[in-house]
Parts: structure tokens; C-alpha cells; sequence
């Protein structure tokens, strides 16, 4: 599934895997999030509810642009630097694409599915 991400004001593109959790995600769609910055490598954001974990792997190392969800504490996670480490907990959605660096001072984020 294609998504439309709006940082700050600014567009870019992103995609979801086809998961069962990617899906959840999706149906959660459109969302404007208020975003932190956690350990200086992603952005992070609350989400309405929890998403389904189903047939999810155990853990996952994330890199530059991935879109996650964090099942331990049910955040959205966009990375702007790779963890450098794998996860536990950590489910890969999808990846933003284009310029990641932009996530570093991002304070707000929507999320739209893309025709």
C-alpha cells in the first residue's frame, strides 16, 4: 500500500509491507500524530490503540526510513538513523522514502494512504 506522509508541512512518499500488522496500521488511516524524538535515531508517536501482532517476527533491526511499530509500548516509529541493533518488540510497516533526514526535527506527522 502506498502512503502519503505530510512532515512538517513537507510531502513524502512512503509504502507498507503487506503484514498483518501493516494492515492493522492501515486501517487506523488517516492520522496526524504529534511526534518525539527517541535516542536521537526516530521519531515516535502514540497511537489510538494497540495494533495486531499477528504472525509478527520476535524482533527486527531498523534503518534509515523505516516505518515500525513498537509492540511493547503500541508506538508508531519512524527512523531516521538505523537502530544498529535488532529489537525486540520492533515490527517493520513499511519505509518512508526520499529524504529521512527531514524526520530529525519533525515535530508532526500525517499519515494518508496515496492513490
Amino acid at each position: 500500500m502506498n502512503l502519503r506522509l505530510t512532515i512538517d508541512g513537507h510531502r513524502v512518499d512512503a509504502t507498507l509491507n503487506d503484514s498483518a500488522t501493516a494492515r492493522d496500521f492501515a486501517a487506523l488511516l488517516p492520522l496526524t500524530l504529534n511526534l518525539g524524538d527517541f535516542h536521537g535515531t526516530e521519531k515516535i508517536a502514540d497511537l489510538p490503540r494497540r495494533l495486531s501482532t499477528s504472525g509478527a517476527s520476535d524482533a527486527a533491526e531498523a534503518k534509515p526510513g523505516d516505518l515500525a511499530y513498537y509492540a511493547p509500548w503500541g508506538n508508531l516509529a519512524l527512523f531516521y538513523r538505523g537502530s544498529g541493533s535488532s529489537d525486540a518488540g520492533l515490527i517493520i510497516l513499511g519505509s518512508v522514502h526520499g529524504d529521512t533526514e527531514r524526520l530529525a526535527t519533525a515535530t508532526k506527522v500525517t499519515i494518508e494512504t496515496a492513490s
